[in-house]
Protein backbone atom coordinates (compact mmCIF):
# COMPACT_ATOMS: atom_id res chain seq x y z
CA UNK A 1 0.00 0.00 0.00
CA UNK A 2 1.16 3.53 -1.21
CA UNK A 3 0.76 5.92 1.61
CA UNK A 4 3.03 8.63 0.14
CA UNK A 5 0.73 11.55 -0.70
CA UNK A 6 0.10 12.82 -4.53
CA UNK A 7 1.81 15.62 -6.19
CA UNK A 8 -1.61 17.35 -5.81
CA UNK A 9 -1.91 17.01 -1.89
CA UNK A 10 1.62 18.28 -1.43
CA UNK A 11 0.92 21.26 -3.19
CA UNK A 12 -2.11 21.79 -1.15
CA UNK A 13 0.34 21.33 1.79
CA UNK A 14 2.50 23.46 0.94
CA UNK A 15 0.12 26.50 -0.14
CA UNK A 16 -1.64 26.17 3.19
CA UNK A 17 1.81 26.12 5.14
CA UNK A 18 3.18 29.08 3.32
CA UNK A 19 -0.17 30.78 3.90
CA UNK A 20 0.30 29.73 7.53
CA UNK A 21 4.08 31.31 8.18
CA UNK A 22 3.41 34.08 6.11
CA UNK A 23 0.26 35.64 7.15
CA UNK A 24 -0.51 34.00 10.41
CA UNK A 25 2.78 34.24 13.27
CA UNK A 26 1.82 33.42 16.49
CA UNK A 27 1.70 37.22 17.65
CA UNK A 28 -1.34 37.38 15.15
CA UNK A 29 -3.11 34.48 16.49
CA UNK A 30 -2.10 36.04 20.14
CA UNK A 31 -3.89 38.90 19.59
CA UNK A 32 -7.19 37.25 17.97
CA UNK A 33 -7.28 35.18 20.87
CA UNK A 34 -6.86 38.78 23.35
CA UNK A 35 -9.73 40.82 21.41
CA UNK A 36 -12.41 37.90 22.21
CA UNK A 37 -11.33 35.01 19.08
CA UNK A 38 -13.43 36.56 16.39
CA UNK A 39 -11.84 34.78 13.14
CA UNK A 40 -14.64 36.13 10.47
CA UNK A 41 -12.16 37.51 8.91
CA UNK A 42 -9.79 35.02 8.81
CA UNK A 43 -12.40 32.57 7.52
CA UNK A 44 -12.90 34.61 4.47
CA UNK A 45 -8.68 34.35 3.89
CA UNK A 46 -9.07 30.71 3.69
CA UNK A 47 -11.26 31.12 1.62
CA UNK A 48 -9.72 33.17 -0.59
CA UNK A 49 -7.14 30.52 -1.11
CA UNK A 50 -9.99 27.59 -1.73
CA UNK A 51 -9.90 25.83 1.27
CA UNK A 52 -13.70 27.38 2.35
CA UNK A 53 -15.08 24.85 -1.04
CA UNK A 54 -12.01 21.74 -0.65
CA UNK A 55 -14.75 19.14 0.02
CA UNK A 56 -17.73 21.53 -2.02
CA UNK A 57 -18.71 19.31 -5.59
CA UNK A 58 -17.37 20.96 -8.35
CA UNK A 59 -20.42 21.99 -9.53
CA UNK A 60 -21.27 24.47 -6.72
CA UNK A 61 -18.13 26.18 -7.21
CA UNK A 62 -15.85 23.79 -5.06
CA UNK A 63 -12.57 21.68 -5.12
CA UNK A 64 -14.21 18.46 -4.86
CA UNK A 65 -11.73 16.96 -3.07
CA UNK A 66 -11.69 13.96 -0.19
CA UNK A 67 -10.98 13.10 2.53
CA UNK A 68 -6.86 12.67 2.54
CA UNK A 69 -7.26 16.48 1.07
CA UNK A 70 -9.07 17.47 4.11
CA UNK A 71 -6.67 15.48 6.92
CA UNK A 72 -4.04 17.69 4.87
CA UNK A 73 -4.82 20.91 5.52
CA UNK A 74 -6.23 20.21 8.58
CA UNK A 75 -2.82 19.32 10.11
CA UNK A 76 -1.14 22.55 8.16
CA UNK A 77 -4.21 24.48 10.59
CA UNK A 78 -2.90 22.61 13.24
CA UNK A 79 0.46 23.59 13.06
CA UNK A 80 -0.06 26.85 12.71
CA UNK A 81 -2.42 27.02 15.38
CA UNK A 82 -5.20 28.56 13.47
CA UNK A 83 -8.12 29.57 15.28
CA UNK A 84 -11.14 29.41 12.96
CA UNK A 85 -13.70 27.45 12.53
CA UNK A 86 -12.61 25.85 9.69
CA UNK A 87 -13.83 21.78 10.15
CA UNK A 88 -17.06 22.46 11.34
CA UNK A 89 -17.63 25.10 8.03
CA UNK A 90 -15.73 23.71 5.33
CA UNK A 91 -15.86 20.56 6.15
CA UNK A 92 -18.99 18.95 7.97
CA UNK A 93 -21.73 22.05 7.09
CA UNK A 94 -20.89 20.83 2.96
CA UNK A 95 -21.34 16.97 4.17
CA UNK A 96 -24.42 18.20 5.49
CA UNK A 97 -26.18 20.09 2.84
CA UNK A 98 -24.68 17.61 0.24
CA UNK A 99 -27.83 15.67 1.35
CA UNK A 100 -30.37 18.67 1.37
CA UNK A 101 -32.47 19.24 -1.72
CA UNK A 102 -31.24 20.26 -4.56
CA UNK A 103 -32.78 23.95 -4.29
CA UNK A 104 -31.11 24.40 -1.16
CA UNK A 105 -27.83 23.00 -2.01
CA UNK A 106 -27.79 25.42 -5.21
CA UNK A 107 -29.11 28.49 -3.27
CA UNK A 108 -25.49 28.21 -0.27
CA UNK A 109 -23.06 25.61 -1.01
CA UNK A 110 -21.80 27.96 -3.63
CA UNK A 111 -21.82 30.78 -1.06
CA UNK A 112 -19.84 28.26 1.29
CA UNK A 113 -17.16 27.64 -1.39
CA UNK A 114 -16.23 31.37 -2.30
CA UNK A 115 -16.36 32.64 1.51
CA UNK A 116 -19.88 34.47 1.24
CA UNK A 117 -21.56 32.32 3.87
CA UNK A 118 -20.66 31.00 7.10
CA UNK A 119 -22.79 27.88 7.78
CA UNK A 120 -22.03 26.17 11.04
CA UNK A 121 -23.46 22.70 12.20
CA UNK A 122 -24.77 23.43 15.70
CA UNK A 123 -25.02 19.61 17.10
CA UNK A 124 -24.60 19.91 20.64
CA UNK A 125 -27.47 19.71 23.11
CA UNK A 126 -27.11 20.16 27.12
CA UNK A 127 -26.66 16.50 28.76
CA UNK A 128 -25.76 14.76 25.34
CA UNK A 129 -22.78 13.59 26.76
CA UNK A 130 -21.88 12.45 23.03
CA UNK A 131 -25.12 10.76 22.25
CA UNK A 132 -26.10 11.52 18.84
CA UNK A 133 -29.48 10.10 19.37
CA UNK A 134 -30.10 12.61 22.19
CA UNK A 135 -32.05 15.68 20.32
CA UNK A 136 -34.43 17.52 22.85
CA UNK A 137 -35.08 20.24 20.11
CA UNK A 138 -38.38 19.94 18.30
CA UNK A 139 -39.52 20.66 14.77
CA UNK A 140 -43.14 21.09 13.28
CA UNK A 141 -44.70 21.73 10.26
CA UNK A 142 -45.29 24.98 9.52
CA UNK A 143 -47.08 26.06 6.02
CA UNK A 144 -44.14 24.77 3.35
CA UNK A 145 -41.62 24.40 5.98
CA UNK A 146 -40.63 23.86 9.84
CA UNK A 147 -40.79 25.58 13.34
CA UNK A 148 -38.00 24.70 15.75
CA UNK A 149 -37.86 25.23 19.25
CA UNK A 150 -35.08 24.18 21.68
CA UNK A 151 -31.24 24.95 22.18
CA UNK A 152 -27.79 24.09 21.21
CA UNK A 153 -25.12 24.59 23.13
CA UNK A 154 -21.25 25.45 22.29
CA UNK A 155 -21.65 26.23 18.62
CA UNK A 156 -17.76 27.18 17.06
CA UNK A 157 -18.09 30.84 15.96
CA UNK A 158 -22.04 30.60 16.75
CA UNK A 159 -22.67 34.44 16.44
CA UNK A 160 -20.37 35.05 13.63
CA UNK A 161 -22.41 32.17 11.27
CA UNK A 162 -24.83 33.45 8.80
CA UNK A 163 -26.58 30.06 9.34
CA UNK A 164 -26.98 26.79 11.04
CA UNK A 165 -27.45 22.90 10.66
CA UNK A 166 -29.63 22.06 12.98
CA UNK A 167 -30.49 18.53 14.18
CA UNK A 168 -34.43 18.32 15.53
CA UNK A 169 -37.09 16.31 16.68
CA UNK A 170 -40.11 15.36 13.88
CA UNK A 171 -40.95 12.23 16.25
CA UNK A 172 -40.10 9.49 18.30
CA UNK A 173 -38.48 10.38 22.65
CA UNK A 174 -36.10 12.34 23.63
CA UNK A 175 -33.56 9.73 23.05
CA UNK A 176 -34.85 7.73 19.73
CA UNK A 177 -32.51 6.98 16.96
CA UNK A 178 -35.42 7.58 14.59
CA UNK A 179 -37.34 10.53 13.75
CA UNK A 180 -34.46 13.22 13.64
CA UNK A 181 -34.12 15.27 11.19
CA UNK A 182 -31.66 18.43 10.06
CA UNK A 183 -32.85 21.84 9.31
CA UNK A 184 -31.05 24.73 8.11
CA UNK A 185 -31.63 27.80 10.30
CA UNK A 186 -30.67 31.49 9.24
CA UNK A 187 -28.80 33.41 11.65
CA UNK A 188 -31.23 36.28 12.10
CA UNK A 189 -34.44 34.00 12.58
CA UNK A 190 -32.38 33.18 16.20
CA UNK A 191 -31.13 34.14 19.56
CA UNK A 192 -27.37 33.48 19.76
CA UNK A 193 -25.62 34.29 23.22
CA UNK A 194 -21.39 34.57 22.22
CA UNK A 195 -18.25 34.16 24.22
CA UNK A 196 -14.74 33.10 23.82
CA UNK A 197 -13.54 30.15 24.36
CA UNK A 198 -10.38 28.79 26.34
CA UNK A 199 -8.25 27.82 23.44
CA UNK A 200 -8.63 31.43 21.96
CA UNK A 201 -11.91 30.82 19.26
CA UNK A 202 -15.29 31.74 20.25
CA UNK A 203 -18.45 29.71 20.65
CA UNK A 204 -22.35 30.63 21.29
CA UNK A 205 -25.56 29.32 22.82
CA UNK A 206 -28.44 28.90 20.47
CA UNK A 207 -32.32 29.56 21.15
CA UNK A 208 -34.64 28.43 19.11
CA UNK A 209 -38.14 29.18 19.64
CA UNK A 210 -40.73 29.09 16.70
CA UNK A 211 -37.52 29.71 14.53
CA UNK A 212 -38.06 29.20 10.96
CA UNK A 213 -36.43 26.71 9.25
CA UNK A 214 -36.32 24.89 6.05
CA UNK A 215 -35.44 20.91 6.23
CA UNK A 216 -32.53 19.35 4.70
CA UNK A 217 -32.63 15.83 5.71
CA UNK A 218 -36.28 13.89 7.13
CA UNK A 219 -34.08 11.05 8.51
CA UNK A 220 -30.96 12.05 10.00
CA UNK A 221 -29.20 9.30 12.07
CA UNK A 222 -26.85 8.15 9.20
CA UNK A 223 -25.91 11.63 8.67
CA UNK A 224 -25.19 12.56 12.05
CA UNK A 225 -22.80 9.80 12.58
CA UNK A 226 -20.97 10.50 9.58
CA UNK A 227 -20.84 14.71 10.67
CA UNK A 228 -19.22 13.43 13.92
CA UNK A 229 -17.03 10.59 12.17
CA UNK A 230 -15.48 13.82 9.59
CA UNK A 231 -15.25 15.60 12.84
CA UNK A 232 -13.28 13.26 14.43
CA UNK A 233 -10.87 12.86 11.50
CA UNK A 234 -10.23 16.40 11.06
CA UNK A 235 -9.78 16.76 15.12
CA UNK A 236 -7.20 14.17 15.20
CA UNK A 237 -5.30 15.49 11.79
CA UNK A 238 -5.26 19.06 13.57
CA UNK A 239 -4.04 17.14 16.67
CA UNK A 240 -1.36 16.02 14.81
CA UNK A 241 -0.25 19.20 13.50
CA UNK A 242 -0.32 21.09 16.71
CA UNK A 243 1.68 17.76 18.30
CA UNK A 244 4.50 17.95 15.24
CA UNK A 245 4.71 22.05 16.61
CA UNK A 246 4.96 21.49 19.97
CA UNK A 247 7.45 18.69 19.91
CA UNK A 248 9.72 21.30 16.99
CA UNK A 249 8.89 24.33 19.74
CA UNK A 250 10.15 22.08 22.60
CA UNK A 251 13.10 20.55 21.18
CA UNK A 252 14.40 24.44 19.78
CA UNK A 253 13.81 25.20 23.76
CA UNK A 254 16.12 22.83 24.88
CA UNK A 255 18.22 23.36 22.28
CA UNK A 256 18.47 26.80 23.96
CA UNK A 257 17.75 26.55 27.66
CA UNK A 258 21.11 26.24 29.82
CA UNK A 259 21.78 24.39 32.47
CA UNK A 260 25.34 23.90 34.45
CA UNK A 261 26.66 25.46 31.33
CA UNK A 262 25.48 23.24 28.64
CA UNK A 263 22.02 22.92 26.34
CA UNK A 264 19.36 20.61 28.65
CA UNK A 265 18.92 18.46 25.70
CA UNK A 266 22.36 16.96 26.44
CA UNK A 267 21.25 15.53 29.51
CA UNK A 268 19.86 11.76 28.19
CA UNK A 269 17.44 11.56 30.84
CA UNK A 270 15.42 14.22 28.88
CA UNK A 271 16.84 13.05 25.68
CA UNK A 272 14.56 9.69 26.33
CA UNK A 273 11.65 11.82 27.18
CA UNK A 274 11.40 13.57 24.01
CA UNK A 275 12.08 9.67 22.36
CA UNK A 276 8.73 8.83 24.15
CA UNK A 277 7.16 11.90 23.08
CA UNK A 278 8.20 11.37 19.30
CA UNK A 279 6.65 7.69 19.44
CA UNK A 280 3.44 9.01 20.87
CA UNK A 281 3.57 11.32 17.83
CA UNK A 282 4.27 9.24 15.50
CA UNK A 283 1.28 6.77 16.74
CA UNK A 284 -0.79 9.69 16.93
CA UNK A 285 0.00 10.17 13.23
CA UNK A 286 -0.71 6.92 12.15
CA UNK A 287 -4.02 6.79 13.57
CA UNK A 288 -5.32 9.85 11.91
CA UNK A 289 -4.53 8.64 8.50
CA UNK A 290 -6.22 5.13 9.46
CA UNK A 291 -9.06 7.29 10.40
CA UNK A 292 -9.23 9.46 7.41
CA UNK A 293 -8.91 6.34 5.03
CA UNK A 294 -11.97 5.00 7.21
CA UNK A 295 -14.25 7.51 6.21
CA UNK A 296 -15.06 5.62 2.87
CA UNK A 297 -16.08 2.74 4.58
CA UNK A 298 -19.54 1.22 5.68
CA UNK A 299 -21.01 2.70 8.86
CA UNK A 300 -20.23 -0.27 11.24
CA UNK A 301 -16.45 -0.39 9.97
CA UNK A 302 -16.25 3.29 9.73
CA UNK A 303 -17.68 4.43 13.34
CA UNK A 304 -15.11 1.66 15.13
CA UNK A 305 -12.22 3.17 13.23
CA UNK A 306 -13.02 6.75 14.14
CA UNK A 307 -13.39 5.74 17.54
CA UNK A 308 -10.17 3.56 17.97
CA UNK A 309 -8.62 6.47 16.33
CA UNK A 310 -10.07 8.98 19.05
CA UNK A 311 -8.53 6.73 21.71
CA UNK A 312 -5.57 6.27 20.27
CA UNK A 313 -5.17 10.27 19.90
CA UNK A 314 -6.82 11.28 22.84
CA UNK A 315 -3.85 9.40 25.05
CA UNK A 316 -1.00 10.61 22.45
CA UNK A 317 -2.51 14.72 22.92
CA UNK A 318 -2.32 14.40 26.63
CA UNK A 319 1.12 12.27 26.61
CA UNK A 320 2.39 14.86 24.36
CA UNK A 321 1.14 17.68 25.73
CA UNK A 322 1.92 17.43 29.62
CA UNK A 323 5.36 16.13 28.82
CA UNK A 324 6.39 18.81 26.99
CA UNK A 325 5.19 21.21 28.92
CA UNK A 326 6.86 19.88 31.55
CA UNK A 327 10.34 19.66 30.03
CA UNK A 328 9.94 23.77 29.40
CA UNK A 329 8.68 24.39 32.94
CA UNK A 330 7.13 27.53 33.86
CA UNK A 331 7.67 29.35 31.05
CA UNK A 332 5.50 26.66 29.12
CA UNK A 333 2.16 27.65 30.62
CA UNK A 334 2.42 31.55 30.48
CA UNK A 335 0.53 33.23 27.75
CA UNK A 336 2.75 34.75 26.58
CA UNK A 337 4.50 32.02 24.84
CA UNK A 338 3.12 29.64 22.54
CA UNK A 339 3.18 26.38 24.27
CA UNK A 340 0.99 27.29 26.47
CA UNK A 341 -2.33 27.44 23.62
CA UNK A 342 -1.08 24.74 21.71
CA UNK A 343 -1.52 22.93 25.14
CA UNK A 344 -4.89 24.42 25.65
CA UNK A 345 -5.97 23.41 21.99
CA UNK A 346 -4.74 19.84 22.54
CA UNK A 347 -7.21 19.99 25.94
CA UNK A 348 -9.64 21.03 23.85
CA UNK A 349 -9.82 18.68 21.18
CA UNK A 350 -8.98 15.62 23.62
CA UNK A 351 -12.61 16.51 24.49
CA UNK A 352 -13.97 17.38 20.94
CA UNK A 353 -16.73 14.65 19.20
CA UNK A 354 -16.57 12.66 22.17
CA UNK A 355 -13.69 12.51 24.93
CA UNK A 356 -11.21 9.37 25.50
CA UNK A 357 -13.26 7.25 28.03
CA UNK A 358 -16.61 7.79 25.68
CA UNK A 359 -14.94 6.70 22.50
CA UNK A 360 -13.39 3.75 24.51
CA UNK A 361 -16.67 2.35 25.49
CA UNK A 362 -17.15 2.75 21.92
CA UNK A 363 -14.55 0.32 20.70
CA UNK A 364 -15.64 -1.99 23.63
CA UNK A 365 -18.89 -2.08 22.30
CA UNK A 366 -18.10 -2.92 18.97
CA UNK A 367 -15.66 -5.79 19.55
CA UNK A 368 -18.05 -8.01 21.61
CA UNK A 369 -17.91 -10.26 18.81
CA UNK A 370 -14.53 -10.69 18.93
CA UNK A 371 -13.60 -10.55 22.81
CA UNK A 372 -12.23 -12.98 24.64
CA UNK A 373 -9.98 -16.21 23.84
CA UNK A 374 -12.43 -18.69 23.37
CA UNK A 375 -15.25 -19.62 21.16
Amino acid sequence: MDFDFSDDQEALRDAVRRWVDKGFGFERRHALARDGGATRELHQELADLGLAGLTVAAEHGGLGFGAVEAMVVMEELGRGLVNAPYAHAALIAPALLAAAPRPLQADWLPRIADGRALVIPALQERAARYRNAHVQSRAAHSGDGFRLTGAKTVVPAGDEADAFVVPARTAGDDDDPEGVGLFLVARADASVRGYPTQDGARAAELTLSATPARQVAADAADLLSLAHDIGIAAACAEAVGLMDRMVAVTVEYMNTRKQFGVPISSFQALRHRVADVKMQLELGRSMSYYASLKLGEPEPQRRRALSQAKVQLGHSMRFVGQQCIQLHGGIGVTDEYIASHLFKRLTMLELAFGDTLHHLGEVSERMQDSAGVFA
